[in-house]
């Protein structure tokens, strides 16, 4: 499990929601979530590898040359 990135928290807490510092620190984790979700948006979560797979298959970086 990766630690709780607390850095991007304070950051989005203070500079993007601008609260104060009293605020942040009694909100719950949740709040914040809700908090942090409202101003950017819910984040799909990522692809499998498998779907990656298959949309590398289907988009190859490079075009086949004609023959």
């Amino acid at each position: 499990m990766q630690p709780f990135p607390w850095d991007e928290a304070i950051g989005l807490g203070l500079g993007v929601l601008r609260l104060s510092p009293a605020q942040f620190w009694a909100m719950t984790p949740r709040e914040l979530a809700f908090a942090i979700r409202a101003a950017r948006g819910v984040v799909p979560e990522p692809i499998d590898r498998t779907s990656l797979d298959n949309l590398i298959q289907k988009f190859p970086d490079r075009a086949e040359a004609p023959l």
